[in-house]
């Protein structure tokens, strides 16, 4: 079956489920002050896109794009069912997410994750995205590593 992503709503049962693992999963690393997800009704906010990644009918991936609104924006809520690892899902959100980036017409995509999240920092490496300070409302944190990946706009 091939993989297929849009954009969707996250309040959808096969995404709560996603979501509640994302945040189990941080959760057993990071301690609550260290958590910084946003919650559903965060995600049902204007200024987010929010993507499903499928494989046939179920739901294997999610993220989103937050918009800043000061020409950048933030990855929130990257996660990857671990059944559907391996199937290059996370590396399709990061290329559907970039490209609507550039058609929004923003300067630079940024995002927050855990130091103890090898596979994660790797993607993102891989992306181009490279260490920053602290953004926005973010505070230093040792167990945070902020990233930001300028974008170029083609004319």
């Amino acid at each position: 079956m091939s993989l297929t992503i849009a954009i969707e709503s996250p309040r959808q049962e096969g995404v709560i489920r996603l979501l509640d693992m994302s945040s189990a999963y941080a959760e057993s690393l990071y301690p609550a002050e260290s958590n910084h997800m946003l919650d559903l009704s965060s995600l049902e906010k204007a200024e987010v896109t929010f993507w499903v990644a499928r494989v046939g009918e179920t739901i294997v991936g999610c993220c989103a794009l937050v918009e800043a609104g000061d020409g950048t924006a933030e990855i929130k809520r990257m996660f990857v069912d671990p059944v559907a690892r391996g199937r290059s899902v996370a590396r399709r959100l990061m290329e559907t997410l970039e490209t609507a980036a550039l058609e929004k017409g923003l300067s630079a995509v940024r995002l927050e994750t855990g130091i103890y999240q090898p596979e994660a920092i790797g993607l993102y490496r891989k992306f181009g995205y490279l260490e920053i300070p602290p953004f926005g409302s973010y505070q230093p944190d040792p167990l945070s590593l902020f990233m930001e990946k300028r974008l170029k706009q083609t004319s």
